[in-house]
This record gives structure tokens, C-alpha cells and sequence, in this order.
């Protein structure tokens, strides 16, 4: 027995080795934190830009977007390719692959977080919560410079550490974090790995607490604990309604893009230019307040109880259709809860069976499980974001009610779907038996 523990001391705990793989972890945890706020407050001076130019010059924004989503989409082919859509497809592409590299380099990673906020400056309907998983995935797979170890089994973990810290500096949730990279990124996790994702999460997490203004993504809200009939009514209706949405969403996607890719193979920035005018008529019909990530509307509508026009879930959604299938960089994260959210607060005008706080918030749920098929991620992001644990119940029924209906429209994971289509073009060689 003593032979054995201080073999392993040798082996675990005194190795430089190991602490090399440590190091690499902890430097790339915290280089994701601190890349990750920065992003944030650059995400948002670009999405506040884009509206001060609109304040100034309500016409402008009909020049802006066209031309600036077809800029991007230049950007992106002609220097960037690769960076193109969420990000997350991406990551979870480059599990599956052999050669890695294409998609996780800083470079690419560079390009990503610029052409978002360019995007965004532009109007576009998009997030940085998806783009900050691929760009965080980008810096920790960097991190395998610093120590050397089996490239298959590390280079997996640090992946799917980086993916899951990305996601939580992005919302300041690190739970949520955790469980993307459980329920997302499963198939390259091994158990060996936990403590160490674990640790990247919440450091990167901790990093980007410290160098952002907010604790909670939307603050601290309270909408009451679900104990009514009617509360228990408005997660069956929120659930199957906000649900069927999402996997609308996610089968449009799906269908469009895939019916479009030889056009926009060869006429992407046309392509691009036809979905900015399709957006700024969204836009227009709504004051442009469907433009931009959606954030401002979704905290609106959980602090303040602020209701949109009952057609904004409509609009916010196919400006965010439009926005992904422009092929530029961008997530659906925030447009998702964003449009989840305004499809709570109709369906409180149509049957107030319970707060509007709480249909908001399960809206919410409903929409991105639907969207994105990660039930799980969307309550625990929704339960973090709003410090809120006595809607827990209620988040995670609404969740599961939304993912179980959205596969009436849309039985693929999206991010899997997509990812499977950029695993398809590789070479041969290129992918896993």
C-alpha cells in the first residue's frame, strides 16, 4: 500500500509533467476570462453603436445593414473562413476530427470576435455567447504549447474545457458552463478530465466576474415560487408553445441552409446582402428594436416587466433567421432568449395564468431547449443568469415540456446537425473511424 500511494505521489502529484498540463489549463482558464470580458463590453458598445447611428439617422441603418452584413461576409470568405455562424458547430466539428487546427486557431479566433462586432455594429440579430465557446475553445486548444501530452486525449479535454468556460464567462454562470460541456459536448468527455474542466470553468468564470460591472447577466429577479395551478398551467403552455418555436427555428435553419449552400458557395456576399434587407425590414416594421442581440428587450422584459409589441417574438424571429443564414459570425444564444421572452409575455396577454415574470422566464427555457436541443444548459443558464432557484422546478419542467415538442418539427440537435455538415467536408483522412 505505501509502494502504491507513493508511487502515485510520484506520478500525480510531484510529476512536472502533470503540473505542465495543470498550468496549461489554469493560463488558458484565465486568458478565456479575460479575452471573454473584454469581448463582452466590446459586444456591447457595438450593439449601442448601431443604435445611436439609428437614433441619429433612421435612414442610415437601411444602407448600414445590407452592405455591412455583405461586408462581413467578404471578411469572413476572403480572410476568416471557418468563422462563419455560431461557433459552437465549430467546436463540436473539431471533436470529431482528426486535425483539428482548421477550425481553433487564434487567428481564426481573432477574426471571429472581430467580424461579430462588426455584425453587431450592423444591426445584425446575433449574440457573442457562441462565438466566445469558439474562441475559447481556440485559446485553450493553444494552451497545448505549454505542455506536452497525447494530442487525441488532451486536446479533447482542453476543447471541451474551453467550450464550457467560454460559455460560462460569457453569462457569468459557471454551473452552466459545466453542464454544456456534459450535455453538449458529451461524446469527448472522459471522466479523467472532470476536475480539470471543472476548475477551467470557474476560474475563467471568477476572471470575468472580476472585470465585468454585472453579477447576473439580467441581475437578480424574483418571480415568486411556482406553487398555483395556474402556475404549473404556464409550464405546459409556455413549454409547448415556446417549444414548438424553437424547433421551428432550428428546422428552418436546418432546411435553408442547407437548400441555399450552393448559392451561397458561390454568390456568399449576395447571399449576405439579401438577408441584411430582409433583417432591416424587420427592423423597420419594429422601430428597429429587433435588431441587435435582443438583450436590452429580454432584460426589459424579466427586471422591469416591460412587454414588447405582441409581434416582436415574430420579427425578432426572422431577423435572427435572416442574421444566421447571412453566413456571418454570430450565436443565437441572446436572440433566442430574447425571442423565448416576448412569446412568454404573449402568451400572459392571451391567458395570464400565472406572472408575467415567470412566462417570461419559461418562454425563455422553452424556446432556446426547442432551438438548440440542451434542455438542461437552459434552465441552469436561465436559473443563473437571474439568481432566482425558486423557479427551478418550473424552468427545468418548462425546458423539457419545449424539448420534447420541438421534435414534432426538428428531431436533430442543431449545433450537431450543423457540425456534422462541416465534418462531412473534410478529407477522409481527416475523420474519425
Amino acid at each position: 500500500m505505501k509502494f502504491r500511494r507513493s508511487r502515485y505521489i510520484r506520478r500525480v502529484l510531484l510529476s512536472r509533467r502533470a503540473w505542465r498540463v495543470r498550468l496549461a489549463f489554469l493560463l488558458g482558464a484565465v486568458l478565456v476570462g479575460l479575452v471573454s470580458s473584454a469581448f463582452g463590453v466590446l459586444s456591447e458598445q457595438a450593439n449601442r453603436l448601431f443604435f445611436r447611428i439609428a437614433d441619429a439617422e433612421p435612414w442610415a441603418p437601411l444602407l448600414l445593414t445590407p452592405f455591412g452584413l455583405a461586408l462581413v461576409a467578404w471578411l469572413a470568405r476572403r480572410f476568416f473562413p471557418g468563422s462563419e455562424g455560431s461557433g459552437i458547430n465549430q467546436v463540436v466539428a473539431a471533436l470529431e476530427l482528426r486535425t483539428k487546427t482548421k477550425f481553433l486557431t487564434l487567428r481564426l479566433a481573432a477574426g471571429k470576435i472581430l467580424l461579430t462586432l462588426l455584425g453587431q455594429s450592423c444591426g445584425a440579430s446575433i449574440g457573442r455567447e457562441g462565438p466566445t465557446v469558439h474562441v475559447a475553445a481556440a485559446i485553450m486548444y493553444s494552451m497545448r504549447r505549454v505542455a506536452r501530452f497525447p494530442a487525441d486525449y488532451m486536446a479533447r479535454g482542453m476543447l471541451l474545457a474551453g467550450g464550457a468556460a467560454g460559455i460560462s464567462a460569457a453569462f457569468n454562470t459557471p454551473l452552466a458552463g459545466v453542464v454544456f460541456a456534459f450535455e453538449e459536448m458529451l461524446r469527448g468527455f472522459t471522466p479523467r478530465l472532470a476536475g480539470l474542466v471543472i476548475l477551467t470553468v470557474l476560474l475563467s468564470a471568477l476572471v470575468s466576474m472580476l472585470f465585468m460591472d454585472q453579477r447576473y447577466y439580467f441581475g437578480t429577479v424574483s418571480a415568486g415560487r411556482p406553487d398555483a395551478l395556474g402556475d404549473w398551467l404556464a409550464v405546459l403552455l409556455c413549454g409547448v408553445v415556446a417549444g414548438l418555436a424553437g424547433g421551428l427555428f432550428a428546422f428552418l435553419i436546418l432546411r435553408i441552409s442547407g437548400a441555399i449552400a450552393p448559392l451561397v458557395a458561390g454568390h456568399g456576399v449576395a447571399v449576405a446582402f439579401v438577408c441584411g434587407a430582409v433583417l432591416v425590414l424587420m427592423g423597420v416594421l419594429t422601430d428597429y428594436r429587433v435588431m441587435g442581440s435582443g438583450y436590452d428587450i429580454a432584460k426589459a422584459l424579466v427586471i422591469e416587466a416591460q412587454a414588447p409589441d405582441p409581434l416582436y417574438p415574430i420579427y425578432k424571429f426572422v431577423a435572427s433567421l435572416a442574421s444566421y443564414l447571412s453566413g456571418i459570425p454570430g450565436g443565437i444564444f441572446a436572440p433566442a432568449l430574447s425571442t423565448g421572452g416576448g412569446i412568454g409575455a404573449d402568451l400572459y396577454r392571451l391567458l395570464p395564468v400565472a406572472s408575467l415574470e415567470l412566462m417570461v422566464l419559461l418562454g425563455m427555457v422553452a424556446y432556446f431547449a426547442g432551438a438548440v436541443k440542451s434542455p438542461l444548459t437552459g434552465f441552469v443558464i436561465v436559473m443563473e443568469m437571474t439568481d432566482d432557484q425558486y423557479t427551478l422546478l418550473a424552468l427545468m419542467g418548462a425546458a423539457m415540456v419545449g424539448y420534447g415538442a420541438s421534435f414534432l418539427l426538428s428531431p436533430q440537435p442543431l449545433y450537431h446537425a450543423l457540425a456534422q455538415r462541416l465534418v462531412a467536408q473534410q478529407p477522409p483522412a481527416a475523420r474519425r473511424d
